[in-house]
């Protein structure tokens, strides 16, 4: 079976299951995940917003933009990647995703990256790198890749996870826009060096 095909499954197996019926309810949709299934590199962020909701694309509203500007500083398309949220259904008024709905959601995003098998993780803000490095403190380990062990269909797989701020952090705080560039500047050659092993 093709990947997409397997993600569609998975797609349809959340909403069966259901496991966060409050958050679902109040959302417009499911926002799972786009991009390539063949991608080298998979961005996960928290939880959809406003406009991720209405369209049911991650990474749509403005954070999404900026994003996209960070891809092409670095001779990438969104079409080369594969985007992601923890929790896949918007908190009602963008509250902070609850730990419980976290965990809820966790299973299916190891599944979406058991299929796509991704040579990198980059992470997108507090929550999203906290779930694969619960000690991460943003402000220091942003842009500083590590190699963790992560279970992918019952296997410990040993792949590159690279934290960074959340997008939206830059626009709220200018400042933080030129460091998610420069971390973002890393990504070719952490690339470069996965692929080739």
């Amino acid at each position: 079976m093709k990947k997409a095909q397997k993600l569609e499954e998975l797609r349809n197996k959340l909403l069966a299951d259901n496991p966060t019926p409050e958050l679902a309810a109040q959302a417009t949709q499911a926002v799972f995940g786009s991009g390539n299934v063949d991608a080298d590199i998979v961005f996960i962020g928290e939880a959809p917003g406003k406009q991720e909701d209405k369209t049911g694309e991650p990474f749509v509203g403005a954070a999404g933009k900026f994003l996209d500007e960070m891809l092409h500083s670095v001779q990438l398309d969104r079409n080369d990647t594969y985007i992601t949220n923890i929790v896949k259904f918007r908190p009602p008024n963008n509250r902070d995703p609850e730990p419980e709905e976290k965990a809820a959601l966790w299973p299916y995003l190891l599944k979406q990256l058991a299929i796509i098998r991704p040579k990198i993780i980059a992470t997108l803000g507090r929550h999203s790198g906290q779930a694969f490095i619960p000690d991460l403190r943003i402000s220091a380990d942003h842009g500083k890749p590590r190699r963790l062990h992560v279970t992918l269909d019952g296997k410990q797989e040993s792949i590159m996870i690279l934290p960074l701020y959340h997008p939206a952090a830059a626009l709220y705080n200018g400042g933080l826009r030129a460091i998610l560039l420069e971390d973002f500047s890393v990504v070719p050659k952490l690339l470069t060096q996965e692929i080739s092993k």
